[in-house]
């Protein structure tokens, strides 16, 4: 992982990539059906691509409310701090649109991830899409 670049995607013009990424993660890898995958909420998102030499290897979405979620990187990618590139993107990009609370919705496996950003656990586990999951807050300062 040398020239990670992470930008803000164009939902129409970047939407092979984005579908790849979130399929290949949350379809194929975790078996979430593709009508839990995909929703009308995409159309209005602000979604983000992690690039290296003109491959896209993850991606994040922005909810105008300030939720992040849909982030995925592809396995092969993994450990490599892209997760947390794209994380610091949707982060700032929030808090630059004035929405100093972020919130997202955490497979359990992936909440010290989350809380090393910053976020703090605000729900008791429950089951989404069949995967155990936790709501997750962050307050800016």
């Amino acid at each position: 992982m040398s020239n990670i670049e992470v930008r803000i995607a164009d939902w129409h013009k970047d939407n092979t990539d984005l579908r790849r990424i979130r399929e290949r993660v949350f379809i194929d890898e975790q078996g979430v059906s593709p009508e839990q995958e995909w929703d009308s909420l995409d159309a209005s998102a602000i979604h983000f691509l992690a690039i290296e030499d003109g491959y896209a290897m993850g991606t994040a979405r922005l909810l105008p409310d300030g939720n992040i979620g849909r982030v995925s990187v592809l396995k092969e990618w993994r450990g490599l701090k892209v997760g947390e590139a794209l994380m610091h993107a949707a982060i700032a990009t929030a808090e630059q649109r004035g929405l100093n609370q972020q919130t997202l919705t955490a497979q359990v496996h992936a909440a010290r991830f989350y809380e090393r950003l910053g976020f703090k656990t605000i729900s008791d586990e429950f089951i989404e899409a069949g995967i155990p999951h936790v709501d997750m807050l962050r307050v800016s300062e």
